[in-house]
């Protein structure tokens, strides 16, 4: 930021304030305030010590009004203007310089900080995109595992049901084969007795015939 002041002219433009009327320090710190749109604003400190300085040096005095001091200029103190005209008309010049520069420069200020934040919201923007596209790329990679986990776990679940219906099968073949068994078993034996009853006829038959022979 330019200086708005160069050293020593405070103290003239000060008299120079103080000619149109008298102020108050926070009057004199407001007017300066409002002259440079805010953007020069000299603090109690930069003010008061002038003041007084210009007190003792016999150009301005004060009175006290409800408490606070309001300084006026003294004739001495026009005098000072008057001898120094042409300074004051420089320094009027000046400070329309200081005061433009001090524009342009915050105008400067504000392109540049338009631009720096035109700059972050591209860059959020694409940032912005960037993450969406990679998040949905997460999505489209989470719904391909959960897809071929739901299809493992399908194919799990009809093997097991294929091997259970394969075993209950194998089951009923046993059980079946068992009873079929089972069943078989007393009708297979019946037959053989009528065999053991027809062989006594014949070994009577025999013992007929050797008794006959024994006759003859």
């Amino acid at each position: 930021m330019s200086p708005v002041f160069r050293h020593g002219s405070l103290r003239l433009y000060l008299l120079r304030l103080l000619d149109e009327e008298p102020r108050h320090g926070y009057e004199v710190i407001r007017l300066l305030r409002d002259r440079f749109m805010g953007v020069y604003s000299p603090s109690p400190g930069t003010i008061y010590p002038r003041l007084a300085r210009l007190e003792e040096e016999g150009l301005v005095t004060h009175d006290e009004v409800d408490g606070r001091k309001v300084y006026r200029i003294t004739e001495a103190g026009r005098e000072e203007l008057r001898s120094r005209s042409d300074e004051l008309d420089e320094l009027e010049e000046e400070l329309s310089a200081s005061v433009s520069d001090i524009v342009r420069e915050v105008r400067e200020d504000v392109r540049q900080t338009v631009r720096s934040l035109r700059e972050e919201l591209t860059w959020a923007a694409r940032e912005s995109r960037r993450m969406g596209k990679e998040m949905a790329s997460d999505v489209r990679e989470q719904a391909r595992q959960a897809r071929d986990e739901a299809r493992e776990q399908a194919r799990q679940a009809r093997d097991e049901a294929r091997e259970q219906a394969r075993q209950a099968k194998e089951q009923a073949k046993d059980q079946a084969r068992q009873v079929r068994d089972e069943v078989r078993g007393p009708s297979d034996s019946a037959p053989g007795q009528p065999d053991g009853a027809a062989g006594q006829p014949d070994g009577a038959a025999g013992s007929r015939a050797g008794a006959a022979g024994r006759f003859v």
